[in-house]
């Protein structure tokens, strides 16, 4: 049975904007309330996924979602019609307006934890919603991300869905962000690897002092009961606590896995050796590990933020691995000098793809961010929304819908703005048209 990973990249929304609410994430308090330009950065998230398509890399796609979000503004007691309840929030309370608008539901990295069929109990793909508790504003978005998911994966058959993890801190969940499976093949036995920030039941743990960890070790475990995943081949480390001090908000802006490859920076665990050691242990009659180390002395922890070096894709090409790395990373003097230098090494990366995706990493977020991995067999392939996955003409019929209804410019005035709100509703709903979801947004429920 033949398996493929996909990749399926959320789709920026119309009313893309940078509220800068994300604090530990250095690139989106650092542009907070910048004029954004929804239109450029749908396209360029469009141009990823042709890029990747040319690779061979089979691409999916995942609908934004509605914001402003009314419903929470009416929940903390802003009453009135649409128009109101929105005027009166951002005049009272604008930092709660601005959590309400987010366009964070971009970055699917964080939508969900996915466990492919191989390595569940059931032989079923599973899905975890992601609770994002950590954030106000990320936390309204899981009720839409499991409506949506079971709508892009619809068969009971094939696919289990599984809501977000009980609603406290003591069990953060930030998705795929800090999960990443290794295989000798996408359709084998697979390792899968749950980074954490913190252990929120044992206080003798270290912890970070600056930033929030939002990532538990108890929301690990229990996605990994959820999914049937079996215990000789799950493993748990913990990011180091000082690079989340630095920035390091997820796992995948410090490391990032594929096939049988970890590619991580010297300083992304709290453990580096006991990390290696169980990864191969829990890999050891698939194979031998390959790890590749990018030294502290060649690449700072603020250079690989920045840069977002491993907020890149690595992807399988051609027998070898490639990394589809922002231009970011050509502009960062250390980080182009290593993956030049790498690229000259025997290492499983050959190749390095550049990639422009200056919206989305303005807001916070690079390549790795924008896509969550579903593999899936043959059969598997078959039961998802097929108006969902991409080939050149979807593409192209979403280049076009862009263009027609999303703005060039947008201001933090305009998010407030009825005629605003309504065009970004009609451009919704005929997405849902586009992509086969039905009735799926609350302004169509109304």
């Amino acid at each position: 049975m033949t398996y493929q990973e996909f990749n399926f990249d959320g789709l920026v929304g119309p009313n893309h904007n940078y509220a800068g609410l994300s604090f530990g994430n250095v690139a989106s308090t650092g542009n907070a309330n910048s004029t954004s330009n929804p239109q450029q950065a749908a396209l360029q998230g469009l141009g990823k996924m042709r890029k990747l398509m040319s690779l061979g890399i089979p691409q999916g796609v995942f609908a934004p979602q509605q914001r402003p979000h009314v419903q929470a503004l009416r929940a903390i007691g802003f009453q009135g019609n649409d128009a109101d309840v929105m005027s009166q929030a951002l005049a009272q309370a604008p930092a709660i307006f601005n959590a309400c608008v987010s366009a964070s539901s971009m970055w699917t990295a964080n939508a969900a934890t996915v466990s492919p069929s191989p390595d569940t109990a059931d032989g079923k793909v599973h899905f975890s919603a992601a609770n994002l508790i950590n954030k106000f504003h990320r936390s309204l978005e899981h009720p839409f991300t499991t409506a949506l998911l079971e709508r892009v994966f619809p068969s009971q058959d094939h696919f289990v869905h599984h809501g977000a993890l009980p609603m406290s801190d003591h069990f953060g969940d930030e998705g795929a962000a800090n999960h990443t499976r290794f295989c000798n093949g996408y359709g084998s036995d697979g390792v899968e690897f749950f980074v954490y920030g913190k252990a929120a039941f044992d206080g003798s743990k270290p912890q970070p002092q600056k930033f929030p960890a939002r990532q538990t070790l108890e929301a690990s475990q229990a996605v990994a009961r959820r999914h049937g995943l079996s215990t000789d081949r799950t493993v748990y480390s913990q990011q180091n606590p000082d690079v989340i001090d630095a920035g390091v908000f997820h796992n995948d802006v410090i490391s990032v896995g594929n096939g049988n490859a970890l590619f991580y920076h010297e300083l992304a665990f709290a453990d580096e050796a006991q990390t290696k050691t169980d990864l191969q242990r829990a890999f050891d009659d698939l194979g031998e590990m390959e790890f590749i180390k990018v030294p502290l002395a060649e690449v700072p922890v603020a250079d690989a933020v920045a840069s977002y070096l491993f907020n890149t894709q690595l992807i399988s090409l051609n027998g070898n691995m490639a990394l589809i790395a922002p231009t970011e990373c050509q502009q960062t003097e250390s980080v182009y000098r290593y993956l030049n230098n790498l690229l000259q090494q025997n290492t499983a990366i050959q190749h390095v793809e550049y990639i422009d995706v200056k919206q989305s990493m303005q807001n916070g977020g690079g390549p790795a961010c924008l896509r969550l991995r579903v593999v899936l067999s043959e059969q598997e392939q078959a039961a998802v929304n097929q108006a969902c996955v991409m080939n050149e003409t979807k593409i192209s019929a979403l280049e076009a819908w862009v263009k027609q209804h999303y703005r060039d410019r947008v201001d933090v005035a305009d998010l407030a703005d009825p005629v605003f709100v309504q065009e970004c509703n009609t451009a919704l709903d005929e997405l849902t048209q586009l992509l086969q979801l039905g009735s799926i947004y609350p302004f169509q429920q109304a």
